[in-house]
């Protein structure tokens, strides 16, 4: 199997962990590659210049787009016609870019999958689980969803490539046919981000999901990783039932669901409670990842149909539509200002994953 890696900076090298990792646990054999601006000295992996260049030499079976957020079109535009599969960090774009040209050239691939790697975790399959087997149907949503980026190495086109993960999860776990429409959405920019002195770093906002309401906060100057998601559902005999997913807490891919009701006294009911707790040495914050990553080589080389659907490219082009319309009405937000000296103080690439999260 060969794999390219579009881009080996923080991202491509998660990537390129995951997969070195499932070659040894499959007994796989794995042929890796690499796509940069420069060559790495302490890689080992093949590299090539340009993706039209690694594409006729290498002939690649997965290509991984793990460049920074400004530059996916441009590379998937670079992909047209390929025939293997494409798994694409998110967001699909950045704010304002053309992209469903670029969208266009992917018709002939074997697959896609846009990295929402939440899907993946057991918290998550359990409530989609639930959802359907006692045939809930969702009245509210509510999520906070941030980190701290403030200062971070890595460019970034904003809280877009933050707020997705929830709103691609609103939708997931109530297999809802409906879409998920923005009404309202306001956010602020700050200078945060080495890409620029007004980046959307944070963003409020109200959707509708059919019948149901959602409301959510996301930022990426939360003083502090929060990744919660609220939800309530009522059943067939109109009884209230309450879900809480809690991500990556206290450390990445540690994850919980709580599910309760109150009886008729207003005393709580618990339904259910779980927690993951992820082991295997070499897959330190890659266990939702690893999991993507193993469900694209089935689709890709094993002949196999994947473990859970993929956010394939109908899921990508209806987010990124949805991401476009928040930053439209976002329009011209109030500013914060963190750098205040000569120069900025940025983390450096050795930072420990944990606070990268």
């Amino acid at each position: 199997m060969r794999l390219l890696i579009i881009g080996l900076g923080y991202a491509g090298k998660r990537y390129q962990r995951a997969f070195r990792h499932l070659a040894g646990t499959l007994e796989m054999a794995m042929d890796m590659a690499y796509v940069s601006r420069s060559m790495d000295s302490a890689e080992s992996m093949r590299y090539y210049p340009d993706v039209p260049q690694a594409l006729i030499a290498f002939r690649p079976d997965v290509v991984v787009v793990s460049v920074n957020d400004h530059g996916h079109v441009g590379i998937l535009q670079d992909l047209a016609g390929f025939q293997g599969f494409v798994l694409c960090e998110k967001p699909l774009a950045a704010p304002g870019d053309d992209w469903l040209f670029a969208c266009a050239g992917l018709a002939r691939a074997k697959g896609f999958a846009l990295d929402l790697v939440e899907r993946y975790s057991d918290a998550t399959q359990r409530l989609k689980n639930f959802v359907t087997q006692h045939e809930l149907s969702l009245v509210r949503a509510s999520f906070h969803w941030g980190k701290d980026r403030l200062n971070d190495y890595r460019p970034t086109c904003g809280v877009t490539s933050e707020v997705i993960h929830a709103l691609d999860l609103a939708q997931w776990i109530c297999a809802s046919t409906d879409a998920l429409r923005l009404r309202q959405a306001i956010g602020i920019c700050s200078d945060f981000s080495i890409s620029g002195s007004d980046v959307p770093d944070t963003v409020l906002l109200t959707a509708s999901l059919g019948a149901a309401v959602v409301a959510g906060y996301s930022s990426f100057v939360n003083i502090q990783r929060q990744r919660t998601f609220d939800l309530s559902f009522v059943d067939p005999r109109g009884q209230i039932l309450h879900a809480r997913l809690v991500y990556d807490t206290p450390a990445w891919d540690y994850d919980e669901l709580r599910i309760w009701t109150r009886d008729t006294a207003g005393r709580e009911v618990l339904v259910e409670e779980y927690r993951t707790a992820p082991e295997g040495v070499g897959l330190e914050t890659l266990h939702k990842l690893s999991r993507l990553c193993e469900d694209a080589l089935r689709v890709a080389v094993m002949a196999a149909p994947p473990r859970q659907p993929f956010a394939g490219l109908d899921d990508a082009i209806r987010l990124q539509h949805l991401l476009d319309g928040i930053s439209e009405q976002i329009g011209t937000p109030p500013l914060a200002r963190y750098v205040h000296g000569a120069t900025r103080l940025l983390l450096p690439e050795s930072v420990d994953l944990e606070c990268l999260g």
